[in-house]
C-alpha cells in the first residue's frame, strides 16, 4: 500500500499546531508519510471554509480526518493504515464515539463500499453499546440492497462469532439483506446456544423471499 499524503490545517496562534508539524515533518523524513501540505487558515480561510473545519490542528491522512492534537506515535498509527479497511474501520468507530453518526452516514452515502468497513465493528465486543448501535443505523440504512448483499459471506462469517451478541447481530444484519443466500448461515443458528441468537435467526428467516 502506498505512503499516503496528508493535509495539515493550522493557525498562527494555535498552541498545538507547531507540535503537530514538527511531527509530521518527521513522518515525512521517515517515508511514512509521502507528502506534506500545511496550511495557515488565517492566510488562506477559503480552504477551511470549502473543507467545513471549525478548528485547528485539523488533518487530513489519506481519506480519514483528525481534529485536535495527536502524538507522533499516534500519527504514524494512523498513516500506517489510512486507506485500509482497518484504518477506516478505525476511523469510524472513532466518528461514532463522538457521536458523529451523521458525518459516517454522509461518507458511505458518497462511497457506500465504505459500508465494509462498519463490518469490523460489528465484530468489536468491546464496542460500547452506543458505537454498536450506531453501526447498526449505518447497516440498516442500506437494507435490501446490493451494497448489504454483497457483505453476505462476511456477515455470515460474523454469525459464527464467539459472542453471542456478535452473532445475533449478525443474524438481524443477514436477513436484512433480503437475500435468499443468506439462509445456510441463518439456518445454522437455529440450534444455537444463546437462544436470543436462534429467535433472530428465525425471525430473519422468515424475511427471507421462500428458496427456489
Amino acid at each position: 500500500m502506498p505512503t499516503p499524503d496528508a493535509l495539515l490545517l493550522i493557525s498562527t496562534h494555535c498552541p498545538h499546531c507547531p507540535a503537530m508539524l514538527a511531527a509530521l515533518a518527521d513522518l515525512v523524513k521517515q517515508g511514512t508519510i509521502g507528502r506534506l501540505e500545511a496550511v495557515n487558515l488565517e492566510q488562506r480561510p477559503e480552504i477551511g471554509q470549502a473543507l467545513g473545519v471549525r478548528s485547528v490542528p485539523w488533518l487530513r491522512i489519506g481519506r480519514i480526518e483528525l481534529t485536535g492534537v495527536h502524538s507522533k506515535a499516534e500519527l504514524a498509527e494512523w498513516a500506517a493504515k489510512a486507506d485500509s479497511d482497518a484504518g477506516m474501520a478505525d476511523w469510524f468507530h472513532l466518528l461514532l464515539k463522538e457521536g458523529q453518526l451523521p458525518r459516517v452516514q454522509a461518507l458511505i452515502e458518497a462511497d457506500p463500499g465504505l459500508l465494509a468497513a462498519v463490518l469490523p465493528i460489528v465484530g468489536n465486543v468491546e464496542a460500547s453499546l452506543n458505537v454498536r448501535l450506531g453501526a447498526g443505523v449505518l447497516l440498516e440504512n442500506f437494507a435490501g440492497t446490493d451494497t448489504l448483499r454483497a457483505l453476505l459471506p462476511r456477515l455470515g462469517g460474523l454469525s459464527r462469532h464467539d459472542d453471542a451478541r456478535v452473532r445475533a447481530d449478525a443474524c438481524h444484519y443477514l436477513g436484512l439483506a433480503g437475500d435468499a443466500a443468506a439462509r445456510p448461515w441463518l439456518e445454522a443458528r437455529i440450534a444455537d446456544e444463546d437462544a436470543d441468537v436462534r429467535e433472530i435467526a428465525a425471525e430473519s428467516l422468515e424475511s427471507l423471499s421462500p428458496p427456489t
